[in-house]
């Protein structure tokens, strides 16, 4: 509303109509259209100033809410877990300490074995999956590693057991190498290079302007699903025998897809998995499939013998399978 060509249209139509009907002369009417013009400047000056502003309160808030978040405690004895058996015992969690996201969750991660969290939106699956690498602490009961709480593990250690790859991937403003590195800092470049080739990013990060040493939103600009592939590359130079796994595929763009499922499965093999997913037919082959609804475990078990039960697990199903079916109609129909 404020370019100039828009203020210069509006002035000279309305003072068209006044110079039709003698209100105005032509001539008075040319420093109407000049002020007008010459006004949209500042003033769309003044709008974008204001928008930034705004966002700098809003980083500001964000800014005090870490500022103000207590660090979590580290233990003062610590202690080594023996093995990689994960159990969930009678777990509990609340983020504002009034409203509960997970009620007395009962879980066990055998090693070597692939466990799938599932349940509608607001479950809690992601809650459930992040209190394993400790991103916050249960307010009851206790998640174990080897049999020692993760509240005894220093943090140095659970991370060497521990990673993750997230939908929502996180890369610093820092090279592409470092970022690699924060799964294990002393790591060399050839320790680098090897994960990113195994996680199939290395092509695109040698056809950036300084390869491995190009700096992350400056020179190095990844697209999801290759910013989901350096943080496998990440989770590989880790190499821990845990891996936690959130919807990590979510927001692979489709020529990449084939390209993160296939670090995946280089990422998985071996190890003992957490999976989240929203699409069932992915993990309907893991060992364990556990069902969360409102923060409770409503159901557990396999595949065949959760559809057999027909209970939520089946009606998740059946209602993915409708809607892959009406969108292939749909597909079909525009094809």
């Amino acid at each position: 509303m404020l370019s100039p060509v828009t203020v210069l249209v509006v002035v000279l139509a309305a003072g068209s109509g006044f110079v039709v009907t003698g209100a105005l002369s032509a001539v008075d009417l040319v420093p109407f259209a000049v002020v007008g013009v010459a006004l949209t400047l500042p003033l769309l000056t003044l709008g974008h100033a204001e928008d930034e502003v705004r966002a700098g309160r809003r980083s500001m808030a964000r800014i005090r809410e870490l500022l103000a978040a207590e660090e979590l405690p580290v233990p003062a004895r610590p202690r080594r877990p023996d093995g990689d058996r994960v159990e969930f015992d009678r777990v509990g969690f609340s983020y504002d300490g009034e409203t509960p996201v997970l009620h007395d969750v009962d879980l066990v991660l055998e090693p070597g074995t692939v466990t799938a969290l599932v349940g509608p939106s607001g479950a809690g699956k992601s809650t459930l999956a992040a209190l394993l690498p400790r991103f916050a602490d249960v307010d009851a009961g206790a998640i174990r590693i080897g049999g020692v709480d993760v509240r005894e593990i220093v943090p140095a250690e659970l991370y060497r057991r521990v990673s993750f790859v997230l939908q929502d991937v996180r890369l610093l403003r820092d090279t592409v190498a470092d970022n690699i590195r924060l799964g294990r800092p002393d790591a060399g470049p050839a320790e680098v290079e090897r994960v990113a080739r195994a996680a199939h990013i290395h092509d695109r990060i040698m056809a950036l302007p300084r390869g491995y040493d190009s700096v992350v939103g400056e020179d190095a600009l990844f697209s999801g699903g290759e910013a989901q592939r350096v943080s496998v590359a990440r989770a590989l130079l880790a190499d821990a025998r845990l891996v936690v796994l959130d919807e990590a595929a979510s927001y692979a763009d489709p020529e990449s897809e084939a390209q993160v499922q296939a670090a995946l499965s280089r990422l998985c093999a071996g190890r003992t998995l957490l999976v989240i997913a929203h699409r069932l037919p992915t993990v309907a082959g893991a060992d364990q499939i556990v069902v969360l609804d409102r923060g409770r475990v409503v159901e557990r078990g396999r595949h065949d013998d959760l559809l057999a039960a027909g209970g939520t697990y089946a009606r998740l199903w059946r209602a993915q399978h409708a809607t892959d079916l009406a969108g292939a109609d749909l597909k079909g129909t525009v094809g």
